[in-house]
Parts: C-alpha cells; structure tokens; sequence
C-alpha cells in the first residue's frame, strides 16, 4: 500500500487547503502527515508552515496542484451557472404546471426582482463587450 502513496497530501480548506508531506520513513512504516505550508487558492500565496523551508519539490508540488486546482473550480463554477439554467427552466415548469397562488405569492417577488437583476447585469456586460475593438 505504502508504494502507491503520493509525496503529498492537500487537505481542501475553504480558500485554499493546507500542505503536508507524506511519509512512512519510520520504524513502524505509519503514515506520516507533516505540515509544511497553506496555500490560498484566490490569491496564489504559500505560507509555509513554522519554520519549514520548502524544497524544489515542495514548490514545485504545491504551484502545480494550485494550478489544477483553480483551473478545477473555475470548471465548477460554469457548471454551477448551467446548472442554475437548467433550474430556471424548472422554475418555470413548475410555475405553469403546479404552483399554487399561496406558493407563487411566496416567491413571485423574489424571482422578479433576481431575474431583474440578472438580466441588467447580462445586458450591461454583452454591450461591454460587443462595444470593444476585437483583437
């Protein structure tokens, strides 16, 4: 088991995830887990942790895992924002179909005024972006 080990563990935060180094190099081959850094995934930074200094390896580990990462919730949010389309045809499925007054009157308001929203936000950045130079 300990060959298909990986030389780093990422333990997922909320804005980031925490380092560690995994080893076994020890007398009763027990998985190690050393905290080495944080990494915060908005920003870029690595922190190491205490009075760790991080090798090559560490960096070079942690820079490529930082890059699958971002790029892996930058994925998920486009899902995300599909997903939400695929819910308002829903919402409007059910609206025609089942909603019953007492029901529309609880969310109508709501729905309007985010649908609202949303829809200035779309039109203001598409004229944004239809109103600059193509490169």
């Amino acid at each position: 088991m300990t060959a298909d080990l990986p030389n780093y563990y990422f333990r997922v935060r909320e804005n980031g995830a925490a380092v560690f180094r995994v080893s076994t190099e020890n007398r009763q081959r027990r998985i190690e887990l050393e905290e080495i850094a944080v990494v915060n995934v908005k920003n870029g930074n690595v922190k190491p942790h205490g009075d760790t200094d991080l090798t090559k390896a560490d960096k070079t580990a942690i820079a490529d895992w930082l890059a699958a990462r971002q790029a892996q919730l930058s994925a998920r949010e486009v899902d995300d924002i599909l997903r939400t389309v695929d819910h308002l045809n829903l919402t409007t499925h059910w609206v025609q179909s089942r909603a019953s007054d007492v029901q529309l009157d609880a969310v109508t308001d709501a729905l309007l005024m985010a649908m609202h929203d949303l829809r200035s936000t779309l039109v203001r950045k598409k004229a944004d972006r239809l109103g600059r130079p193509q490169d």
